[in-house]
Parts: C-alpha cells; structure tokens; sequence
C-alpha cells in the first residue's frame, strides 16, 4: 500500500484528524493554504474524481456535506470557504486518492490560480 492518504486511514501514518465515520476521514493539511485547510477523504481507495463511478454518487455527496459541516464548525459559514477537488497532476493533484479540500479563514481570490 503506497497510498499516502490509505496509510493514514489504516493508522500507519499520524494525521490531526477532526472527523472520521464509515464512509470518510478528515483531517488537517499538513501544508495549510489557508488558516483552515483540511482534507476530506473517502475511506475507499477512488484515485480521482475521474475514477469514480456511478457506484460512487452516495460517497461523492457524503464527501461534500462533511466539508459543509466541517466548514460550520470550524465557524466559517458567515465568512465564506472554498471546496476544491483537483483531478490530475496538471491541475495540482498530488496524492492519487480523491480529496477534497475545505480552505477557509482568509479571503479567497478568483481565478483561484
């Protein structure tokens, strides 16, 4: 298992996780681009958004209202937070498991980049 993001589910590497259920992990990047920055992952290895399948409607929407209710906790819903999934190296994906980022807690500019 060379997955980074399997490893930290399987408890093999250390993570500041802040939500866990059956279906998903999430915790905090550990190179943050924003004041809060975490990842939400889905238990099941899916290398990326383009790897999902329609089995893995339910999980992708599970992945999203986790971030939404991360984002509320972490008391960004007056202020806003940006939800990103970036699917392959040339838009910036880095570990090959699908995730989703929840940034918030500074202001967010558009084009993102």
């Amino acid at each position: 298992m060379d997955c980074l993001f399997c490893r930290i589910i399987a408890g093999e590497i250390p993570a500041d996780v802040v939500h866990t259920d059956d279906r998903s992990v999430a915790f905090r990047d550990i190179n943050p681009q924003a004041p809060t920055h975490i990842l939400v992952i889905p238990r099941e290895h899916i290398e990326s958004l383009d790897e999902a399948t329609q089995r893995d409607e339910s999980t992708l929407g599970h992945l999203l209202r986790v971030a939404a209710r991360l984002a509320n906790q972490e008391g960004l819903s007056e202020s806003g937070y940006r939800t990103v999934i970036n699917t392959g190296a040339g838009a910036g994906q880095s570990v090959f498991h699908l995730h989703l980022h929840v940034l918030g807690g500074r202001q967010m500019n558009w084009p993102p980049g």
